[in-house]
């Protein structure tokens, strides 16, 4: 009789919780921040306590829920088949969108070996869109090697990061981190929400412990621990990395910098040094982008056979590969990236970013706020139905906040994305009539 594999204890579950979300997004918020100034980094604290609260309400609605479908799976509990839809829609969307910005990322790092790349905006849009379409051809042979491959390339982030906050305050300087405090003279409100879209951004994949849920020893308690305690890791050495930059980097120099972790050791050891980190930051990129485009589709094909998203999505090739859906999502990418043109490398990124989150927090609000019909079908016992309320509500009231703090831009062009996707959902609502939820009168 073959022994049963064996299950992940909260250790390993809570690494893989922070290396999901160390990923490519920590590595131009450096930059973004610096045009602020250091008081921006009072962001972090904001965001650290709603990231912990959503971590903590989507590892409870993993526990009550653990069908197929994640976010989407959740929100269908209190809002049905639309729902499901809407959630899933703007998710997917947001992943397309975050793809272009870390191509942004990717290209940033590379202008410092070709700055020819960062001559022109249209020069530069075209570099982001080669680089979108390179890892979009690279997985039409199919998926055997992409995730082995994003695996080992994200430690090129991971590693530079983690030591920088570690070791990176012997070479802190106080004086230039006093300069870089409030260049701009806003007030402490103004500096703690002047980048919680940016510090969100770098949160995203906090959720992924509750999607591991079935390969862990004791869901019940390890879920939770592990979304706490790898969102706890990540934001310490987010905050950590981010501050000692500060102190390392003149703010007007780190404000202009397209590799600020680059620039940073440059600064710490010798150019040759910061060369051999952007290089990595470059690899780094590349390989989650491989990885994420991988994903779009595949999420996309998934959609297809689910009767969400048209059949040609659906289509794959014998090697595993859905083509069709790679190349019309490769098309979707490239009208993005012209459509967010900027003279600044760094603007292009902010305003990605900001697009990005709020696409993908609103699928947050909707699917935190099914939970209190999860713990009514789950018949939780009121001491743990009032604690998860209480954290939910925090979670959706900081969920919002940052929304409004993403911009009017970014905001409009949610409501734009959410109105496209209730035209879509009334197109296919007929598929799923029959066995959709009867609605309150």
């Amino acid at each position: 009789m073959a022994e049963p594999k064996k299950k992940m204890n909260v250790v390993e579950l809570t690494f893989i919780v922070m290396v999901n979300m160390m990923g490519s997004g920590i590595i131009m918020l450096p930059s973004n921040m610096a045009k602020v100034g250091a008081i921006s980094l009072l962001s972090w604290v904001v965001t650290a306590l709603g990231s912990l609260a959503i971590a903590w309400g989507f590892a409870q609605a993993g526990i009550f829920n653990q069908r197929a479908g994640g976010l989407a799976a959740y929100a269908e509990d209190a809002y049905g088949k639309d729902g499901y839809f809407q959630v899933f829609f703007l998710y997917f969307l947001s992943l397309a969108i975050a793809n272009v910005a870390v191509a942004i990322s990717a290209l940033g790092y590379l202008a410092t070996f070709f700055p020819g790349l960062t001559a022109t905006p249209v020069v530069t849009a075209l570099g982001v869109i080669a680089l979108l379409w390179i890892t979009t051809v690279a997985n039409f042979g199919g998926p055997s090697l992409t995730g082995k491959i994003g695996a080992i390339t994200v430690w090129g982030v991971i590693l530079p990061v983690g030591f920088l906050a570690i070791a990176g305050w012997f070479w802190f300087s106080g004086a230039t981190f006093a300069a870089a405090w409030n260049p701009k003279g806003i007030s402490i409100a103004e500096g703690m929400g002047s980048s919680i879209a940016l510090t969100l951004w770098a949160f995203l994949g906090m959720e992924s412990a509750s999607q591991n849920a079935s390969a862990v020893e004791n869901p019940k308690r390890d879920v939770p621990l592990a979304c706490m305690f790898g969102t706890l890791g990540a934001a310490a050495i987010y905050i950590l990395s981010t501050a000692v930059i500060q102190g390392i980097v003149p703010n007007a120099e780190l404000a202009e910098s397209t590799g600020p972790f680059g620039l940073a050791y440059a600064k710490m050891f010798n150019p040759m040094v910061g060369q051999i980190v952007m290089a990595l930051a470059v690899i780094a990129c590349i390989g989650s982008l491989l990885g994420w485009q991988f994903t779009l589709a595949s999420t996309a094909k998934d959609a297809a056979e689910s009767r969400l998203f048209p059949a040609i999505f659906g289509k794959a090739t014998a090697a595993g590969a859905p083509l069709a859906g790679m190349v019309i999502m490769g098309v979707v990418q490239s009208v993005m990236a012209l459509s967010t043109i900027s003279p600044d490398l760094n603007e292009q990124f902010s305003a990605l970013v900001n697009l990005a989150v709020v696409t993908n927090v609103v699928p947050y609000v909707i699917a935190l706020s099914a939970l209190w019909v999860m713990m009514r079908d789950a018949k939780v016992e009121p001491g743990t139905r009032k604690l998860n309320a209480f954290v939910a509500v925090v979670a959706i009231v900081y969920s919002i906040y940052a929304i409004y703090a993403s911009g009017k831009d970014a905001v409009l062009g949610g409501m734009l994305v959410m109105a496209v996707g209730y035209l879509i959902w009334g197109l296919i609502a007929p598929r799923f009539s029959e066995g959709a939820r009867p609605r309150a009168a």
